[in-house]
């Protein structure tokens, strides 16, 4: 665990350079910041972040004095006159609980002789902010923090993902009728999807939204136009492309461009892309109703369709997440007795 230690805070004056030095600790791998004045502005501010953007980041408050002294872990102190960061940052990288004290202005001598080590982002006047940036980063223990908004990457202009949380998903789903066998079948569905995900780097909160919003066309048509529907349903609710195609790219194991004409479907993208896309696709596909089935029961149904030209790419995705996931279809056939 790592605990950032921000001491002299003065709430009526440094309320952004301390809110950026628990910013910074949140995103760079610390679990916790304690505060050394109590600040409920700060407060609301930091947790509300954290339930936007994701993490399990707390802040809370107490004397500094009485916080180091009961820290059972490493304790390093940052500060413009310790021993450069480079020399020290193999042995701080040894220790499991680390409490990185962050100062202010002036910073009681006594902090100097109770650290372990007093540790330098060059031995220059700078901000906190940025020691403990640099700090953090080399210490390497960043986390994935996935929460109700992500930002997409862009090269040029602002995108903000939105993800509907498990309440709201079911909410749309009952808001758009769907009676308790469809909702029934999307839960089972989202748990199918996180299983799989615990084993490969995907997006748990997306994965699950995905997984319970596919079969939301249903609600319209049981059709293979289903997808489409759904994808126009959550089109019209705001949502962004990122969650709409779970719907589209979910039937048939994903159509290729020649099955879709022939079925007259639109022309637009039916092949699963990302890897909660596809995990997502492969959940559905293993589920007759709400319960987990074996891929040759699929197969063999895709067989009455007619869907043979579907059937190798069906087994690929399967062979693909369980060889990049790590699953294993007795491990999530016992879903059904959970």
């Amino acid at each position: 665990m790592i605990t950032v230690l921000r001491i002299g805070h003065r709430p009526d004056r440094d309320k952004r350079i301390t809110t950026h030095v628990a910013l910074v600790s949140r995103v760079f791998g610390a679990d916790r910041i304690i505060v050394d004045k109590v600040d409920d502005k700060l407060a609301r501010t930091i947790d509300n972040v954290t339930r936007k953007f994701g993490g399990k980041f707390e802040i809370g408050f107490g004397n500094y004095m009485e916080e180091i002294r009961k820290f059972k872990g490493t304790k390093v102190h940052l500060t413009m006159y310790g021993m450069p960061l480079e020399s020290k940052i193999k042995e701080i990288k040894k220790s499991e609980d680390i409490m990185v004290i962050v100062g202010s202005e002036k910073v009681p001598r006594i902090i100097y002789d109770v650290s372990d080590f007093n540790v330098a982002v060059k031995n220059q006047p700078h901000s906190e902010v940025s020691a403990l940036s640099i700090f953090l980063d080399r210490l390497g223990r960043s986390k994935e923090l996935n929460g109700e908004l992500r930002i997409i990457p862009e090269e040029r202009g602002k995108r903000v993902l939105r993800i509907p949380g498990r309440d709201e998903c079911i909410a749309l789903l009952e808001k758009y009728g769907a009676d308790e066998r469809l909702k029934r079948h999307s839960i089972m569905c989202s748990r199918v999807a996180l299983k799989i995900g615990e084993g490969c780097n995907s997006d748990a909160r997306l994965l699950e939204a995905g997984a319970l919003l596919h079969d939301i066309g249903r609600t319209v048509t049981h059709s293979i136009f289903h997808g489409v529907e759904g994808y126009r349903i959550l089109k019209r609710e705001g949502m962004d492309e990122t969650i709409a195609r779970f719907c589209s790219t979910h039937v048939g194991a994903g159509l290729l461009k020649s099955t879709a004409r022939k079925l007259k479907l639109p022309d637009q993208d039916y092949i699963p892309r990302t890897i909660e896309e596809k995990i997502v696709c492969n959940s559905d596909t293993l589920l007759n109703g709400d319960r987990v089935v074996k891929i040759e029961e699929i197969t063999e149904d895709y067989r009455r369709k007619g869907l043979y030209s579907e059937i190798p790419r069906l087994k690929r995705l399967y062979s693909y997440l369980e060889d990049k996931c790590g699953f294993s279809i007795d491990e999530l056939i016992k879903l059904n007795e959970q």
